[in-house]
């Protein structure tokens, strides 16, 4: 895991690290629903990052593995009254944490993530996973370094 640069930063691996998963979620994952506003006037800008991410789909994937992430998924919303929002849902090893200078998209995406979103997330508590066991299986050796062996 890298270490915080901010105190802030710190604040956030903190307040991440004191949320406790449910019993559901598989022994060492992290399963994590987090949202930031996006500052006003960026929501254009916010568009070409995710058109960005998509465009370099490969690139993205490419990161997960270093990253320990098993999977994530970006959603935007906007409230009634025009504020808009980014979600980001992951689910990933523990201690499993972002790089932005760990490859030419990591940059990119955090060049644009300080552009256009307020600092900071906001975590969500996990409750419950449920998947099917095929999928727990991927999701847990997707995410760990060194995942148990199938038995038969």
């Amino acid at each position: 895991m890298s270490e915080p640069t901010t105190e802030a930063e710190a604040a956030f691996y903190a307040l991440q690290a004191s949320i406790p998963m449910p019993p559901s979620v598989p022994a060492g994952l992290r399963l994590e629903l987090a949202r930031a506003r996006i500052k006003p006037g960026k929501s254009a800008r916010a568009d070409e990052w995710m058109a960005m991410l998509n465009t370099r789909y490969d690139e993205c994937v490419a990161t997960l593995a270093g990253e320990r992430m098993a999977f994530e998924a970006i959603f935007r919303m906007t409230d009634a009254d025009g504020t808009d929002w980014i979600y980001h849902l992951s689910l990933g090893g523990d201690g499993s944490t972002f790089d932005e200078h760990a490859s030419s998209i990591d940059t990119d995406h955090a060049a644009f993530s300080r552009e256009c979103k307020e600092p900071g997330w906001e975590l969500l508590e996990p409750r419950f996973l449920l998947t099917p066991d095929a999928v727990r299986t991927a999701l847990v050796a997707a995410a760990t370094p060194n995942p148990p062996l199938a038995t038969d």
